[in-house]
């Protein structure tokens, strides 16, 4: 198989699971030219392979990138795509018809058909173009805020679905969310969980020393650390002895350290800011349970299918979330953790005091987490049911 993948930054950390993805493809033995609009940048070191991120094609800036395009339309003679790009003007989103242009002459070249992107988004804006102009087919794997929230455009998450051969998402919740909007799409949207290498993670003594309550994510609204740290003040208003550790960054750092502060949390509560996704699976063996109380934000974003949760489960840890999006085909209640209502930091907090002291009930649930961790998101599995998928449309 032979395919491209269109990105709009890659690699990202906040978005290892698309690197996860196109490494086990190829190690599937597809073949898979990799385009990114944009270099990461402030990006923390990750242990990408070499090989891989060696062969991301970067599109060039802005200038550089309309003289190439203005190149290859007097060569090839592209008068359709010329008279696009001249009716579009300045309009929002220009560029992306500039780098469909730029990518699609060269998946043309190559004897690709087909391009895949992530995030109903920039990427997925561009393969739209591609596909007008070069009728290169294209989908997407749509995630979380770019369809519970999207963002407008002139190409939006309608065109967008209505033009893709094949929309995967993550969750039944998602597929159900989309085909509801679109039932005359129905069958091109398909549910496909996120995967893990499994063989990365492994289970820790959950009784061992001080418990640990471990979350990791953007410090963004609907992540709801807020009450996380909320749920740690009442821990300690018990007399609890605990720990949290909150692994991310994000714009609401300031506001939730000086939470932190204000509740006198200093010595309970960190955030370690990001990692290595090596030091997160280390530092989830460590831990004694996992807490992510996602909330639906002030714009109506909210989580999908938490790669956190799913690596959390994978790691033998008993998790307490939300029933947000798709989190109730991960954490299933009082089987491989709680769920508690959103924005209820005493519900959290009662959860996370009754696994720290339930060392039996932390086990059971951290093994029933890592068997359905096993059966669900093994990314081998995954990778063969994507490769179906795109064989189907190709």
């Amino acid at each position: 198989m032979q395919l491209a993948y269109l990105f709009e930054r890659f690699p990202a950390f906040s978005q290892t699971f698309c690197y996860r993805e196109v490494a086990e493809l190829i190690s599937q033995g597809a073949k898979i030219d990799i385009y990114s609009l944009r270099r990461p940048t402030g990006e923390p070191p990750q242990d990408w392979d070499e090989e891989i991120v060696r062969r991301v094609h970067y599109l060039p800036e802005e200038k550089p990138l309309i003289e190439e395009v203005h190149r290859l339309l007097r060569e090839r003679r592209l008068a359709h795509v010329s008279g696009a790009i001249e009716d579009w003007g300045r309009k929002t989103d220009f560029l992306r018809l500039q780098q469909a242009v730029y990518v699609g002459s060269r998946l043309q070249d190559a004897g690709i058909h087909h391009v895949h992107a992530h995030f109903a988004g920039m990427a997925a804006r561009t393969a739209y173009w591609i596909e007008k102009f070069f009728g290169i087919g294209f989908s997407f794997t749509a995630h979380a805020n770019d369809i519970f929230a999207p963002r407008q455009f002139e190409i939006g998450l309608d065109k967008l679905v209505r033009n893709a051969r094949l929309v995967v998402t993550e969750t039944d919740y998602a597929v159900e969310f989309l085909r509801g909007r679109f039932p005359d799409r129905a069958d091109r949207i398909q549910r496909i969980y996120n995967g893990l290498d499994l063989a990365e993670f492994r289970s820790g003594d959950l009784s061992a020393g001080v418990p640990t309550i471990i979350s990791v994510g953007r410090l963004i609204e609907k992540k709801g650390f807020r009450y996380l740290i909320d749920a740690c003040r009442l821990l300690n208003e018990r007399a609890r002895s605990f720990r949290c550790e909150i692994i991310g960054d994000g714009p609401l750092e300031t506001e939730l350290r000086t939470q932190i502060e204000q509740f006198g949390l200093s010595h309970h509560v960190e955030l370690l800011g990001p990692k290595r996704q090596r030091e997160i699976i280390d530092d989830l063996t460590a831990a004694t349970v996992f807490a992510l109380p996602s909330v639906i934000d002030g714009e109506g974003g909210m989580d999908n299918l938490p790669s956190v949760i799913m690596e959390a489960m994978a790691s033998g840890l008993p998790v307490i979330s939300t029933p947000i999006g798709g989190i109730p085909e991960m954490v299933v209640e009082n089987s491989t953790g709680f769920l508690v209502p959103p924005k209820d930091s005493a519900s959290l907090a009662d959860a996370i005091e009754k696994v720290i002291l339930d060392p039996p009930l932390a086990r059971r649930l951290g093994e029933n987490g890592h068997q359905r961790a096993c059966e669900l998101f093994a990314i081998e599995k995954s990778a063969r049911a994507l490769v179906g998928l795109f064989a189907a449309v190709g």
